[in-house]
C-alpha cells in the first residue's frame, strides 16, 4: 500500500511512531515481534502480552531488543513506554488500558481467552489486528459491531490469504471488474489428520502439532474462508466448497460457469495449483471492448479473468494492516454486515456419549464451512466453540454435530457473544431444532 509508506515516514520524521501492542508469542507472535524490531518505519512494539510472560520475553531477545522491562500495572507500562522500554507482562489488560498504545494485535489463535482480549481493547478505543482467522469466523461480525459502536477498526491481517485476497478484491472492483469468486490455495487436505500423524512435520518447523493439524485436516482452511466470506458478502456453493483440482490458479475459471453466481459470488479454494500458496479473486467483464485489450495484455478471452497474489507472509505484512487502522481507520478485512458462512463441527472418528470435544486441531473433530443460515437453521455447533463440549450422545465419523449433542462448558464469553451475534442480525428464528438460547 504505497499510501501507508509514505504516512509511515512522515510519522517517524516527527518522532510520533505508531504503539503497537502485540498480544501472543508463540510461533506467529515471535515472527511479529521480530518483523518490527528489525525495523519498521514509524511504528514500535512497545509491549508484548503472553500467559507465560518468558516467551514474551524471548519474543523480544530474538528480536535484538535488550532494553527490557516486565511491568505489572498500566501505570509501569506507561512509563516504560515513554523511556523507549520493551515492556513484557502476563495480562493483555495493561495493553488495553494503556493510553500509549494504539493498536492491539491478538495473535493467540485461541477464541474464548482472544474475544476477552478484544472486547476489552474495543471497550478502551483500542484498534484491533487479528492474527486469529478462528476468533474472526466464529463472532467477527458481533465484535465488528462493537468495534463500530466504539469509533475503532477491527481488521483480520493483510498476509494471511483472507487479507491478501480481499486486497485483490477491492483492487478487482477498482478496475472496473466484478468479483465473483475469492478463495485461496491448498496443497493437500485429510481431514483424519490428528496431532500425532502432523508432530514431526510440527517439530521440524517449531510449531504445535495442534496448529499444524488445523491445517492439514481443512479447519483452518474453513475459517479462512468464512473470514472472507463475511468480509465480501458471499456464500458457499456447498458445504466443504467445491476445492477444484487445477495444474495453476489461472485456471480456476473453467470450473465455474457462470450459472453458480446467480445468487451472488462465492468463496472457495484450488487444490494442489501453482504457485502453491496464496490468494486469487476472479473477475468477470462482459463489455466487448474491454474484453479485447484484456486478452491483448494476457488475460485471457473472458469473460472470467483470475487475478492472483503468489504469497502470503502473514507475519511481515500484519504491519501494513495495523498501520491501515490507525492512520485511516481502513480495515484489511472485517466483516460486511450479518454472518454469511460458518465453520460447522464434524466428527473426526466415531465418538462415544461422554467424551469430551478437544478443538480445532485436536484428535475429535474438524471443521467444515457451511452457510450460515444453513448452520443456524440446523442449529449445527460452530467449530470455534466446540472445544470442551461434553457429549450427550454417539456420533458417528463424519456427522455434523448440533447443539442438541452436546452440553456447553458454563460461563463462556464466546457463547455469549455468538448469542448476541445470533439475535442482533435476527438468526435466532431460523432455528429448527430450539427455540431459544436459555437452554444451552
Amino acid at each position: 500500500m504505497i499510501i501507508v509508506d509514505t504516512a509511515l515516514e512522515k510519522r517517524e520524521r516527527e518522532g510520533n511512531p505508531i504503539r503497537v501492542g502485540l498480544v501472543g508469542a508463540g510461533y506467529m507472535g515471535r515472527g511479529v515481534a521480530l518483523q518490527f524490531l528489525t525495523p519498521i518505519i514509524g511504528m514500535r512494539l512497545v509491549a508484548i502480552a503472553n500467559r507465560t510472560v518468558s516467551e514474551a520475553e524471548r519474543a523480544y531477545r530474538e528480536a535484538g531488543a535488550d532494553s527490557i522491562q516486565r511491568v505489572e500495572s498500566v501505570a509501569t507500562l506507561e512509563t516504560a513506554i515513554l523511556n523507549r522500554r520493551f515492556a513484557i507482562t502476563d495480562d493483555p489488560g495493561l495493553l488495553c488500558e494503556a493510553a500509549g498504545v494504539d493498536v492491539i494485535i491478538e495473535a493467540t489463535g485461541e477464541i474464548e481467552f482472544g474475544a476477552g482480549v478484544v472486547v476489552d481493547a474495543i471497550k478502551n478505543g483500542k484498534q484491533v489486528v487479528l492474527l486469529n482467522a478462528e476468533l474472526d469466523a466464529t463472532i467477527g461480525p458481533i465484535l465488528k459491531v462493537r468495534a463500530d459502536r466504539a469509533g475503532v477498526v477491527i481488521t483480520n491481517t493483510d498476509g494471511d490469504e483472507p487479507g491478501v485476497a480481499m486486497n485483490l478484491y477491492r483492487f478487482v472492483k477498482t478496475i472496473g471488474l466484478k468479483p465473483l469468486l475469492v478463495g485461496n490455495l491448498k496443497g493437500m487436505i485429510d481431514c483424519r489428520r490428528t496431532p500425532e500423524t502432523q508432530r514431526a512435520f510440527a517439530e521440524k518447523y517449531k510449531q504445535k502439532p495442534a496448529m499444524i493439524t488445523s491445517f492439514a485436516d481443512g479447519t483452518k482452511l474453513s475459517m479462512e474462508a468464512t473470514v472472507l466470506a463475511n468480509a465480501t458478502g458471499f456464500k458457499v456453493g456447498k458445504r466443504g466448497m467445491y476445492g477444484h483440482s487445477c495444474a495453476h490458479v489461472k485456471d480456476v475459471a473453467q470450473f465455474f460457469p457462470l450459472e453458480l453466481f446467480k445468487d451472488g459470488g462465492l468463496v472457495d479454494y484450488v487444490l494442489g495449483a501453482e504457485p502453491d500458496t496464496g490468494a486469487f479473486v476472479v473477475g468477470h467483464s462482459d463489455h466487448p471492448i474491454k474484453q479485447q485489450y484484456l486478452n491483448y495484455f494476457k488475460m485471457g478471452e473472458g469473460p472470467l479473468y483470475v487475478f492472483y497474489t503468489p504469497y502470503h507472509l502473514p507475519h511481515v505484512q500484519i504491519a501494513t494492516s495495523a498501520a491501515r487502522a490507525v492512520l485511516f481507520q481502513d480495515a484489511t478485512v472485517t466483516a460486511k454486515g450479518k454472518p454469511m458462512c460458518d465453520v460447522i463441527t464434524l466428527a473426526k472418528r466415531s465418538l462415544t456419549k461422554g467424551e469430551i470435544l478437544d478443538g480445532i486441531g485436536g484428535f475429535t473433530c474438524y471443521g467444515v464451512i457451511e452457510n450460515y443460515a444453513e448452520s443456524i437453521k440446523q442449529d449445527l455447533l460452530p467449530m470455534g466453540l466446540s472445544d470442551g463440549c461434553r457429549l450427550k450422545v454417539d456420533v458417528r465419523q463424519d456427522q455434523a454435530i448440533g447443539y442438541s449433542d452436546i452440553e456447553l462448558p458454563e460461563g463462556r464469553l464466546s457463547d455469549k457473544l455468538r448469542d448476541e451475534q445470533n439475535i442482533y442480525f435476527d438468526l435466532s428464528a431460523l432455528r429448527t431444532n430450539r427455540s431459544t438460547t436459555e437452554g444451552r
